[in-house]
């Protein structure tokens, strides 16, 4: 995982994007679509018409860093809203680089008896 400053803020870019764009595409798409500074600090996330390929966005305050995943085998949970963007933490992030339902995350095991 990225080390993320514990106060930036994270958006994901609901609806498909166009995988090619780069460092540039995606600032503007950042700017246009998610009304949003590219250079605010906070961190973009954007997926491929496939659901298999993520990038993010973010500014380090030095410079831009665009960091990519391609899952092998499954599709990253995005929301099915097609346009604006949502709003998430940093463990919600995780999850869904790791392939996990971000939205409604389950316990495997809740302890029936204290101690």
């Amino acid at each position: 995982m990225i080390p993320l400053p514990p106060s930036t803020r994270i958006f994901l870019a609901c609806g498909a994007t166009d995988m090619r764009k780069g460092f540039d595409g995606l600032a503007v798409m950042t700017q246009q679509v998610l009304e949003q500074s590219p250079h605010s600090g906070a961190l973009f996330a954007f997926r491929g018409e496939r659901g298999d390929l993520v990038k993010l966005l973010w500014y380090d305050g030095q410079g831009m860093c665009l960091f990519s995943k391609r899952m092998d085998r499954g599709r990253f949970v995005w929301p099915s809203t097609k346009t604006g963007s949502v709003v998430m933490t940093a463990a919600q992030l995780s999850m869904l680089l790791e392939g996990i339902d971000w939205r409604r995350p389950e316990r495997t095991f809740t302890p029936s008896l204290a101690g």
